[in-house]
């Protein structure tokens, strides 16, 4: 599945993780925090939208199927749907 969303472009951002500590005993910071890289990924599905008389498979960010059931927009009947056509 694609790791981005087709409504608004949210996609697979690189970062990096950080733990924080203190070092060693008397205050001394010997041991540094690690900083170790990581991928922050969206939360991708696969929906239907009906727009019309049309139904169309989408591969949204879980914001936008919020957007989308706010205007219904979105089918919850999905199943349905999908045997109809």
């Amino acid at each position: 599945m694609a790791s981005f969303c087709m409504n608004c472009g949210k996609q697979t951002v690189y970062g990096r993780t950080q733990t924080h500590h203190r070092g060693v005993a008397g205050k001394r910071w010997r041991k540094r925090a690690h900083k170790t890289s990581r991928t922050f990924k969206p939360n991708i599905q696969k929906t239907t939208i009906v727009m019309g008389n049309t139904a169309y498979q989408m591969n949204l960010c879980a914001k936008c199927i919020k957007k989308f059931r706010k205007d219904n927009k979105l089918s919850s009947q999905r199943f349905q749907l999908q045997a109809s056509l």
